[in-house]
């Protein structure tokens, strides 16, 4: 494929907030692959979900039928949502956050060209896959704030921010499925705050509840939560925030440095290629862990690679997938 194959569509505010509504209510059950700070890993859920939502609205624009009968709960993390033609389409996408990096992908997006299309080995080998799956690859450019200065600077940018805490595995996913019972929620800060408590109920459900905390105030939930996998406030915490369950006889202190912020401040969304799951096993070479790729620093995994130029144009697809769509069905 070449540069004028690429799809270049908005990283647009709606989309990371779908991204985000998804990323929280996957906390159960998402698995760690990359290592690193659980924001790390929720940010890149973010900007994968906004992908997949990106692609799905370039498709009902341009009148190419899809289906999403595929999608799985929030229970099952390897869901997919977009069928084409009959064939699961499994998007990858990887989000480059390097401003540097970022400014030369935007100015010379052919630079993408190089870069290698990664499918973890784990994920490849995995049950319920088909040999024509379509593996569907993409890049995201995005600016992360992190860190407590580029948090106060996005703040007083007056960009959005999502401050979230991620509850441990014990809390957001316990082994024994019983009640928390009321849960309780103190701040130690001066002023009045509200906390959204994220989590389930006894059908593994997810709901949230927002609570009004004035300060140095016990106050309790309505909601009989099973599990608690996240809080969200709306600005950082200047004091402690203590969360209890009585069921548990186990109070749960977060610090004020506790929080992640989750958004991401997306620029620009690169559709490249496409390849079947048999022609890229056929044609991929491996990337062992701890190799530094355009994407990564480092893999933390071990991968199956074909170089982004070698794939598939998309647009010819999606013209395949009309066609075959108005007329018998065929294979892709």
């Amino acid at each position: 494929m070449r540069a004028t194959d690429l799809l270049h569509l908005p990283f647009s505010r709606d989309l990371v907030e779908g991204g985000i509504a998804y990323a929280v209510r996957s906390l159960p059950h998402t698995y760690n692959r990359m290592g690193g700070s659980p924001y790390d890993r929720l940010r890149r859920i973010v900007a994968g979900v906004a992908v997949e939502l990106a692609f799905r609205r370039h498709l009902t624009q341009n009148d190419i039928p899809f289906d999403v009968k595929g999608a799985t709960p929030f229970t099952d993390p390897d869901r997919y949502d977009v069928s084409l033609g009959g064939h699961r389409c499994d998007v990858k996408s990887f989000l480059l956050t390097h401003r540097e990096q970022i400014s030369r992908v935007r100015r010379d997006p052919s630079l993408l060209l190089d870069a290698p299309a990664l499918v973890p080995s784990d994920q490849d080998a995995a049950d319920g896959h088909h040999d024509d799956d379509i593996y569907l690859f993409a890049f995201a450019t995005g600016l992360n704030a992190a860190s407590p200065r580029d948090l106060e600077r996005a703040r007083q940018a007056g960009q959005p921010i999502h401050l979230i805490h991620a509850l441990p595995k014990t809390w957001a996913n316990p082994q024994t499925w019983s009640p928390l019972g009321r849960l309780a929620l103190k701040s130690e800060t001066d002023a009045e705050m509200t906390i959204e408590i994220g989590g389930q109920t006894e059908s593994r459900e997810y709901v949230s509840e927002k609570i009004v905390l004035p300060p140095l105030t016990r106050v309790t939930a309505s909601t009989a939560f099973f599990s608690v996998t996240s809080l969200h406030v709306e600005s950082p915490p200047l004091g402690r925030i203590a969360l209890h369950s009585p069921a548990r006889g186990e109070t749960y202190v977060i610090q004020p440095i506790d929080w992640g912020n989750i958004w991401v401040y997306g620029m620009d969304i690169f559709l490249t290629g496409w390849m079947s799951r048999e022609e890229f096993r056929r044609r991929a070479y491996s990337i062992l862990p701890g190799t530094r790729v355009f994407q990564y620093d480092e893999t933390r995994v071990k991968n199956l690679a074909v170089n982004v130029r070698d794939l598939r144009p998309l647009g010819a697809l999606l013209e395949k997938v009309k066609a075959w769509e108005s007329k018998s069905p065929n294979g892709l």
